[in-house]
């Protein structure tokens, strides 16, 4: 394991994570739904719900074939390399919108969401090349650690200006500490390596031939079972974490500062999560980690619609946001540990598909519960906690290479 090259993988935890934490958690997020639509009858959340689903469905519909087309034409980072370009000037391009400018908002948040996750799979997909089975868990945690504290370094320094309502100012900053720290990266992890084919004739090959990388996945009994998990119980996190802003804003009434301290300590607790949780990764098997921790997910999801005050739900937040960081970790290596070898940027591919087409039906949720019941956020958590068990109860289903390896006392 070249340890250079696993530090510039995780430094891209650290340069991308300010995206989700500043503009799909916290900062955009208010901006969007407050400020540019408005959110006195949970329209914001039905118009953000719409925009996180469609850029969703954009990378879930298109990340397994352009993962095949990497894979076979030797051009994993040239794509991801343009899909985080592509994240960058849509951030830098947030700063034309106004408040009223629904259009603008949408259209933009959907190019910068679609680059910023369409980046990520080609990303994941080196974790199996730099990393052995044996320490993959380590190393993925590892990056989301390191993710967190990118997430938090962000959030301090859009802070001041995000509370002053200088809103270009905030967008700026994303757009430059992605790029910034996402340099070494791209120096430093494996050159693609010459493919079977160029890159018009491995399109040409995925168009005609999808069924056949379908049916590949199919093939893999485990790998199918854990994708349908994944499906599930990712979209439960992922809709906690795009909505959770709107919620501890218009249920809680926390103030615009107050929310950007909350998800400032919840980074850190992530981050506290990613690393305890890295380790027991290797040794338990990702399936336990998993376990335990979605049971901990929907025991807070539940939690919410008893809840009452604002410090309540602060230590609730705090305390779920411990499993976040080590659910996404063990999701990966998990991933990894499946995956057939040079497959990877076409496996993550339908890892991608099956997180992102889950996105679509979380956050439209959350806003049609909140509509239907004038604004009753309560409610719609408590329709997003069956994500996590019906995941956890298909989990189950997967054998733990891991696990198996130990035999049947372990499993």
């Amino acid at each position: 394991m070249d340890k250079k090259q696993v530090g510039a993988w995780a430094l891209f935890d650290f340069a991308n994570s300010i995206y989700p934490a500043v503009i799909t958690t916290v900062a955009f997020n208010y901006f969007f739904i407050q400020v540019v639509v408005g959110n006195e009858a949970g329209e914001g959340d039905w118009w953000w719900g719409r925009a996180v689903g469609l850029s969703a469905a954009i990378v879930a519909l298109t990340s397994p074939l352009l993962g095949a087309i990497a894979d076979r034409a030797g051009a994993r980072k040239r794509f991801m390399l343009i899909y985080v370009a592509v994240c960058v000037t849509g951030v830098v391009l947030f700063s034309t919108i106004e408040p009223g400018m629904i259009g603008r908002a949408f259209i933009l948040f959907i190019i910068a969401n679609v680059g910023f996750e369409g980046a990520l799979v080609f990303y994941n997909a080196y974790l199996p090349e730099i990393a052995p089975k044996e320490k993959q868990g380590w190393v993925s945690g590892l990056g989301f650690g390191i993710g967190y504290l990118g997430s938090a370094g962000g959030l301090v320094l859009i802070l001041p200006f995000f509370t002053d309502g200088e809103f270009a100012t905030t967008w700026f900053i994303v757009a430059i500490f992605f790029a910034l720290f996402s340099i070494p990266t791209f120096l430093i992890l494996p050159k693609d390596r010459r493919g079977d084919m160029k890159v018009t004739a491995a399109a040409r090959w995925g168009i005609t031939n999808l069924g056949a990388i379908v049916r590949e996945v199919m093939r893999h009994r485990d790998l199918a079972w854990f994708l349908l998990a994944f499906f599930f119980y990712i979209d439960g996190v992922l809709t906690a974490i795009v909505m959770a802003s709107t919620l501890a804003v218009t249920t809680f009434g926390f103030t615009r500062d107050e929310t950007v301290i909350l998800f400032l300590v919840v980074q850190f607790s992530a981050l506290l999560g990613a690393f305890a949780l890295a380790k027991p990764t290797d040794i338990w098997g990702p399936k336990r980690v998993l376990t335990i921790v979605l049971v901990v997910w929907i025991v807070a999801a539940l939690s919410v619609y008893v809840v009452q005050s604002k410090p309540a739900f602060f230590v609730l937040a705090v305390g779920a946001g411990l499993g976040l960081g080590s659910a996404q970790a063990a999701s990966r290596a998990f991933m990894s540990s499946l995956i057939p070898q040079g497959r990877e940027s076409e496996m993550f591919g339908f890892y991608a598909l099956c997180g992102k087409s889950s996105s679509i039906l979380g956050p439209n949720l959350f806003g049609y519960v909140a509509v239907v019941t004038g604004g009753d956020q309560r409610l719609s958590v408590m329709a997003i906690s069956v994500l996590f068990i019906v995941g956890l109860i298909l989990l189950q289903r997967v054998r733990d290479p891991k696990a198996v390896a130990r035999g049947p006392a372990v499993a």
